[in-house]
């Protein structure tokens, strides 16, 4: 027997935001997927190797920065990059409590291969430009506020 939402006009999951963006979410990851699988690149590795491509020779702290990730999320994520020999890790001469993370021959090389991924998932959106920017400001925005919110 299958139960009826509460009221006719929407369920509770259709009302809240976060919804919506955890299922778009998880709509991007079905798109990414067949995209990175045959680089050997999960989501969030792609996500790393994308800020190398951009800032080579970051420590790991600083891609954490850039990502919104602490250290024991991306130190994994990293080893397996360096075991598929996408990047190499190093401690800073200054200071050995830092790593820092440098592309490989391999993982620069990796860059021209995943050009397509980028305009494959542009293309997915169905968004022209104009949308994609307006979209991508409301986001930032509302990233900002929900991690400068404190609700203790």
């Amino acid at each position: 027997m299958t139960q009826q939402p509460a009221s006719d006009d929407t369920s509770n999951l259709d009302a809240i935001l976060c919804f919506e963006v955890y299922a778009v979410n998880l709509a991007f990851g079905r798109i990414y997927k067949p995209l990175l699988d045959p680089l050997g690149l999960t989501y969030p590795q792609f996500l790393v190797m994308m800020t190398l491509w951009t800032w080579d020779g970051l420590s790991v702290g600083a891609i954490g920065e850039h990502l919104g990730l602490d250290s024991s999320t991306l130190t994994p994520l990293i080893k397996r990059l360096e075991a598929a020999e996408f990047v190499s890790r190093k401690r800073d001469v200054r200071d050995e409590r830092r790593v820092i993370v440098s592309l490989t021959e391999k993982g620069t090389q990796l860059e021209a291969q995943s050009e397509h991924v980028l305009g494959c998932i542009t293309e997915a959106t169905g968004l022209n430009p104009r949308d994609t920017e307006k979209l991508h400001d409301s986001l930032r925005q509302l990233r900002h506020r929900l991690t400068s919110t404190s609700l203790d």
